[in-house]
């Protein structure tokens, strides 16, 4: 098992788009910190990464995860590195960089009166919702907490599984998914976690009750895990890349068509719902699949800027929520045209992510508390292992 660049570069492409995906919700109806005018097609660009770019995200850790673990010395080192390198990020983030978000959703929404060191001082740390939201939160950093319970979860199912029973799983996984089961299997699942076992339920990221982002996110973990030792199964997904390709986009096609129709599903035709769940599945299947497979052929290639781009990430993704937020706040009151306040969100994120990356990076202490290790690699001078992994 070698460092994979193709995936890197997705990895890299993923959170990028989920910077632009945070600064789209800021304009479309769905619920969100802090709310601007936008037009009423703003959800249908949404909806083209919605229902692949969190799931294509775990597939990636899942695979970093099993290469991780097979570098380290021990099982133990690797979950004690990857608690360190998940759990001090979060907390700092629940402490210092979340509790803006919130104090704006309260204000903005609920009317709270009071100024944000009030609220840090007196009203964040209060361990209930009586101001209307459950506090402290860790809102975009749910990820990073599920990413880490997976993570103990397929190390402790490691430590007791005896080697010959891991080596049948995983030769079973190849024979499994080496032929159009590939295709098929994970879109099945997908239609039944949305249509059967959870129909109409919602993502909570509160980790308890949370079945159906459990139900959608841990598979696909554990697929990138098992991905990570099947270069049948990667061949598979480059040797069928472009028919994944044209899925995707049909599939596309067929739920913007739905939405622009029947914003939101609401008040469609009977089986109209059904149908728009069962097309953003195979949107979101497909997609991954297209993905993975031109990542593979075209992408498995080092560049000069890869190392800074993937330390980047993890720090670019602690922060650039609350950015768009204080900034989306500060423009409610500027009265601009919406394609200004899209503009000035997105510069102003991508500025405030750099300059919270690069500075962060150069002081030890603070390191850690953004996702790198304390000290970077002399030679390359970032760290060579993301923590996002």
């Amino acid at each position: 098992m070698q460092r994979h660049y193709g995936l890197d570069w997705l990895r890299i492409g993923a959170f990028a788009l989920l910077i632009l995906y945070h600064v789209g919700m800021v304009f479309v109806p769905w619920d969100y910190h802090v709310k601007l005018d936008g037009p009423v097609w703003a959800t249908v660009p949404m909806m083209a990464s919605n229902p692949w770019r969190l799931s294509l995200l775990f597939i990636v850790s899942g695979y970093a995860s099993r290469v991780l673990l097979k570098r380290q010395s021990s099982r133990w080192v690797f979950a004690r590195n990857r608690t360190a390198r998940l759990l001090v990020p979060l907390i700092f983030g629940m402490a210092v960089i979340v509790p803006p978000q919130a104090w704006v959703e309260l204000v903005s929404k609920r009317g709270y009166p009071h100024g944000y060191a009030w609220f840090w001082l007196h009203d964040y740390f209060r361990f209930d919702a009586r101001l209307g939201m459950s506090l402290p939160t860790w809102n975009h950093l749910w990820f990073v907490a599920y990413l880490w319970i997976y993570t103990l979860a397929i190390t402790l199912a490691v430590a007791v599984t005896p080697k010959r029973a891991r080596e049948a799983v995983q030769r079973g996984f190849e024979a499994l998914f080496r032929g159009p089961v590939l295709l098929l299997l994970p879109l099945v699942w997908m239609v039944l976690v949305n249509l059967v076992l959870f129909p109409g339920g919602r993502e909570t990221h509160a980790v308890l009750g949370d079945w159906v982002a459990h139900a959608t996110y841990f598979p696909a973990f554990l697929f990138g895990f098992a991905l990570a030792r099947a270069d049948t199964v990667l061949a598979s997904l480059v040797r069928w890349w472009k028919l994944s390709a044209v899925v995707a986009v049909a599939s596309f096609a067929l739920v913007a068509g739905i939405e622009l129709t029947w914003p939101g599903v609401a008040r469609a035709p009977d089986g109209i719902g059904e149908l728009f769940s069962v097309a953003r599945a195979v949107e979101g299947w497909f997609a991954i699949a297209a993905l993975i497979g031109f990542a593979d052929s075209h992408w498995n290639r080092d560049h000069r800027w890869r190392p800074m781009l993937t330390e980047a990430v993890f720090p670019f993704y602690i922060i650039h929520q609350t950015l768009i937020v204080m900034v989306g706040w500060w423009l409610r009151s500027a009265g601009l045209p919406m394609l200004a306040d899209f503009l000035i969100l997105v510069a102003a994120t991508v500025a405030g992510c750099w300059a919270f990356y690069l500075i962060g990076r150069r002081i030890p202490l603070v390191r850690p508390l953004i996702g790198l290790r304390r000290h970077a690699s002399r030679r390359t001078h970032v760290d060579p292992r993301p923590a996002i992994a």
